[in-house]
């Protein structure tokens, strides 16, 4: 049992989380570390709302500008990074805050994860044949394992592919492989999670406010330059705020159009935020930003 204080801060996306964040490590002599899905790439400054090297205050920030957007990526990233942070901040005796929107990776944090055997070049050629049909590979893997299946979407082509990886390696179904593999928590220690409440209308009215800002901080010339550098293909090329912006290039939407586009995608996705942090944090704290201000700062 290590004597590290730490908490997390989990909330929908433009709820004021970052600036929290960062007073409550000056307050509490802590360092940060990012659950963020995009802040984690470089060059994608932004569109990830990421905050800038002055708005850090010299604050130590984990999970921010760690990989470039065509680097290897998954969540055992953040496991390895909260390591780093959880290492560095008992080594210097300060606290540990753990914010983002994307808390499905504080989750894993939790839960843990199983451990993945090296795939071999024969499994991989297989995997990458099923899935030139991605339907195909989908109904391949729910005749193995219709029980494990039927939670991931036909779409989802990275857990697809993963499934068929681990089958064509070890030749178990995905639930009996987890079975003789269960995962194992990163963080063992007790730790308070706190969630930001925000109603619909203010964090809409947030929502609209961080896009407006981003187009006129250049959004429409930084996806330009990440498209001509990495192409339309990567992962991170396809999250909100990208996706609607090469929309727009391809003549799609109008300007005014696509402010309306990228204000309506981020909303639902705050919304599954929301539904997913009620579901799997059942002993968050909930408690608006003023109030949580005098809680714990």
């Amino acid at each position: 049992m290590s004597l590290l204080k730490q908490i997390a801060l989990i909330a929908p996306t433009a709820s004021g989380k970052t600036a929290f964040a960062i007073e409550y490590a000056k307050q509490h002599n802590a360092n940060i570390l990012s659950l963020d899905s995009l802040a984690i790439y470089k060059e994608m400054d932004i569109v990830s709302a990421k905050p800038t090297l002055k708005e850090r205050e010299g604050i130590k920030h984990f999970g921010i500008d760690e990989i470039y957007p065509n680097s290897p990526f998954n969540v055992t990233t953040f496991i390895e990074l909260y390591k780093k942070a959880k290492e560095r901040s008992i080594k210097e005796k300060k606290s540990l805050i753990i914010v983002g929107g994307t808390s499905f990776y504080l989750k894993s944090l939790l839960d843990g994860i199983s451990p993945i055997p090296p795939i071999s070049e024969d499994s991989y050629q297989k995997t990458l044949k099923l899935c030139r049909d991605i339907k195909r590979a989908y109904n391949f893997l729910y005749t193995i394992d219709s029980k494990y299946m039927q939670h991931i979407d036909i779409k989802d082509y990275y857990r697809i592919e993963k499934m068929l990886n681990l089958y064509f390696e070890t030749g178990l179904s995905p639930t009996d492989y987890f079975r003789a593999n269960p995962p194992k928590p990163i963080i063992v220690e007790p730790i308070n999670i706190y969630e930001i409440a925000i109603d619909k209308i203010t964090l809409r009215d947030r929502i609209t406010q961080r896009t407006k800002q981003m187009l006129s901080m250049g959004l429409i010339d930084e996806i330009a330059y990440l498209e001509e550098k990495y192409g339309r293909a990567l992962n991170p090329m396809k999250a909100i705020g990208v996706k609607e912006v090469l929309d727009y290039f391809d003549g799609v939407y109008s300007k005014k159009e696509l402010e309306e586009k990228i204000i309506i995608n981020t909303a639902r996705l705050a919304k599954r935020q929301r539904t997913f942090n009620r579901s799997q944090f059942p002993n968050r704290i909930t408690v608006n930003l003023e109030e949580l201000k005098m809680k714990i700062i």
